[in-house]
């Protein structure tokens, strides 16, 4: 009787539904909440939706790529199996899928903490917290999360399909608050030189862009649990668009809605913007209770965030790019439980370390280069040397999307600033020559022509 591998043993027990919940779960965390005052400082009044329309522009771009390769390659780790086949399995793929590797260990616990610190952070506007206290609080979150994980994917379904109720159902609220409050002269007052000199429109839109495409991260989640996913050849194409989609329009009215009942220029210092959105509309009762939500939104993205990055050191570890330890499936609960015990660890550790000031930038320019852009041109490189057949889905208007995305996200990484760009050029430098040292001691490619050409 043959063993099975350890991705065989994870459960296809994820269907279209929560799919979509997972994503949306995951892209609507603690960020837009906190960023809608830096979008609007940015752009300098009402002008912010352009930033939101530009955010979601790419999130389409970038998740067509993403649905492609998802579909093609429905795996445990997404990106990791995606830019090793993409680059070739015993070349270039070793590198780059180690280079991924290599920077979730550092930006995934960060993701998490730094989540985990805004939950902590709009804490306070129910309870006053001090310095260590909000650190305190950020650590016992992120324990929550792994004791809730620590479960069998079905489980996991139901959960994100409850989470995601009180998700949507916040967004739908704040909407309707605005909708029925809007002062269409409040949200479209312009300011007189943006009036007069339309470019200013656009002077801040690279800066803010970051910053919402950070709140639209999230979409391609699911292409993580790709061997957790029933028929996934359509599954994840359809989550990964309906998802983009379903945020766009929410995170567009919930904006305007916004500015029709605050003034943008009180909204843009405004550190509890959406606690005070509602407190204005209904009471401080009300805004309690909004916050008491916008905190259950926080958890959700962080639950998917933490589920979904659990899966990339198992899928490395599994190819044997990685620590073996990381392929252990659970005996009973049929997951990869000593991944997800060491980026909880990671990122509890992490909460308590580090600010969340400066967090988007890193986070962004850090994963651009090799995740982004690397898997903007590894599509088009699979395209060249994989049949049509093996590509259930295929990207409209090929190459288009890809080319798009790669523009844009070069875009971001300039914009992220000259020293987040420069560390997160470092990191990677960083990276090749771990790899290089690795692979020449185990004689890996490019140093054994025999080892480099096998797949």
């Amino acid at each position: 009787m043959s063993i099975p591998l350890p991705e065989e043993q994870l459960e296809r027990g994820l269907g279209l539904t929560e799919a979509v919940a997972l994503n949306m779960n995951a892209m609507v965390g603690i960020g837009p909440f906190i960023v809608i005052p830096l979008v609007i400082q940015a752009m300098g009044g009402p002008q912010c939706l352009l930033a939101w329309v530009a955010g979601a522009v790419l999130s389409v771009l970038d998740g067509m790529v993403w649905a492609e390769l998802g579909a093609a390659m429905p795996r445990a780790g997404g990106t990791y199996a995606f830019l090793r086949e993409a680059y070739g399995p015993g070349r270039g793929g070793r590198l780059m899928s180690f280079l991924y590797i290599w920077q979730t260990l550092i930006q995934a616990p960060l993701v998490v903490a730094s989540g985990a610190i805004g939950f902590s952070q709009y804490l306070t506007y129910l309870v006053p917290l001090g310095k260590y206290q909000q650190k305190a609080v950020s650590a016992v979150l992120v324990t929550a999360l792994i004791v809730l994980l620590y479960r069998r994917i079905t489980a996991i379904g139901m959960i994100s399909k409850f989470l995601w109720i009180g998700v949507v159902g916040t967004m739908l609220w704040i909407i309707w608050g605005g909708m029925t409050h809007f002062s269409a002269k409040m949200a479209f007052d312009f300011p007189v030189a943006t009036r007069a000199f339309p470019w200013i429109l656009y002077f801040g839109l690279g800066q803010a862009s970051v910053k919402t495409i950070y709140s639209y991260l999230g979409y391609y989640h699911i292409c993580n649990l790709g061997a957790e996913i029933r028929q996934p050849e359509r599954n994840i194409p359809r989550a990964i668009l309906l998802s983009i989609a379903g945020i766009a329009v929410l995170y567009l009215a919930m904006q305007t809605g916004i500015l029709g009942v605050i003034p943008w220029r009180e909204a843009q210092n405004s550190e509890y913007i959406v606690s005070t959105f509602i407190e204005r509309l209904y009471g401080t009762r009300a805004a309690t209770f909004a916050t008491i939500m916008i905190l259950w939104i926080a958890f959700a993205s962080l639950f998917t965030a933490l589920l979904s990055y659990s899966r990339v050191p198992f899928a490395a570890a599994e190819d044997g790019n990685f620590f073996p330890v990381f392929a252990r499936v659970h005996p009973t609960k049929h997951f990869p439980h000593i991944s997800l015990l060491f980026l909880g660890v990671a990122s509890l550790a992490f909460s308590v370390l580090f600010r969340l000031s400066d967090v988007i930038n890193a986070i962004l320019a850090m994963r651009v280069i090799i995740q982004f852009i690397g898997q903007g041109v590894g599509v088009m490189l699979l395209r060249r040397r994989w049949p049509p057949e093996r590509l259930p889905f295929k990207m409209w208007l090929f190459p288009l999307p890809a080319l798009l995305s790669i523009s844009c996200w070069i875009w971001i990484f300039v914009s992220t600033g000259l020293k987040f760009a420069l560390g997160g050029l470092t990191v990677t430098v960083l990276g090749i020559l771990t790899y290089m040292i690795q692979a020449r001691y185990r004689r890996l490619w490019p140093f054994d022509a025999a080892v480099g050409g096998q797949n």
